[in-house]
């Protein structure tokens, strides 16, 4: 069965979707009962600190450990203890590295829906499947039983990179946590779009302006514009709502400065984007991307 087809297969195990539901409610139930703390760390996790998801960064280093680790388990056969010794550690690291990876990975996938959920549930299992077994030659190695190790090992590592295949999958065909605003960059000179009376205190008015879709609203005396979609799953932030200066999504509650659109709350990564505003002396509210 071609790879193409699999990833077909994947989209309809709606079967899945029960655990994955369960799994999911439970996260947000520990995230709730860690209160502040709890949602910080999560945030953390998304990468809200890093300006984009920190999960492909992590996972770098297990994979490139691992990949090592492989290489020098099938060097060593007669060369001395130097090259077992390094695939050992280099089993350690990855393994270490990788709990990190799936922490993240978790976060991300926590805010995900349907075909999206059902592929990442698969891409999770199948690390946590590799993990395990990489986990197990570590423990074979520290024990002295090195030859035994490695099986699990290569099985590990093999079971891994297929797991990242769905991974990319997610990312590359269906766009999970792809900067819904990477395109709809706004105008550069001064465009109309909406007369001044309609914008009021704490309301939230939907307009166009060239490419990009904006919600216009005021904090007091102030105008400001930002983008209408979250740039974490694409929610109508015209639907959310504006306390304290900053504009909430309505689908995962990211929270972002309507000042300067920076991310106070995950799980998006990347910020929400702003325009200069200003009023005519006709009344009309004019808006541009702000000049480089």
């Amino acid at each position: 069965m071609a790879l193409f087809d699999l990833e077909r297969v994947v989209d309809r195990l709606d079967f899945l979707d029960p655990a994955a539901g369960q799994l999911q409610k439970l996260i947000s139930q520990r995230i709730a009962a860690g209160g502040p703390v709890a949602q910080r760390v999560k945030d953390g996790l998304n990468g809200t600190w890093l300006g984009h998801p920190l999960h492909p960064a992590l996972t770098d280093v297990p994979i490139g450990a691992w990949t090592g680790s492989t290489l020098l388990d099938l060097l060593d056969h007669g060369r001395g203890e130097g090259l077992g010794h390094a695939a050992d550690l280099l089993v350690g690291i990855g393994c270490a590295s990788g709990l990190a990876a799936a922490a993240s990975g978790v976060a991300d996938w926590h805010d995900t829906y349907g075909a999206e959920r059902r592929t990442g549930f698969v891409h999770g299992l199948l690390n946590g499947a590799a993990l395990g077994l990489l986990g197990s030659s570590l423990l074979l190695r520290v024990a002295g039983r090195r030859r035994g190790a490695r099986p699990f090992a290569l099985l590990g590592y093999g079971l891994a990179t297929f797991a990242a295949f769905f991974g990319g999958d997610m990312v590359f065909r269906m766009g999970t946590q792809v900067n819904r605003n990477a395109w709809a960059k706004g105008p550069e000179d001064w465009t109309e779009v909406a007369a001044d009376e309609e914008v009021k205190d704490g309301a939230l008015l939907r307009r166009r302006a060239g490419d990009a879709e904006i919600v216009l609203t005021r904090v007091g005396a102030r105008l400001v514009a930002v983008g209408a979609v979250c740039p974490h799953a694409g929610g109508p932030m015209d639907e959310g709502k504006v306390e304290d200066g900053r504009i909430a999504c309505p689908w995962h509650g990211s929270n972002f400065e309507l000042s300067t659109g920076a991310v106070c709350q995950g799980p998006a990564s990347m910020a929400l984007p702003i325009f200069e505003t200003r009023v005519t002396a006709t009344g009309q509210v004019e808006v541009r991307i702000p000049p480089r």
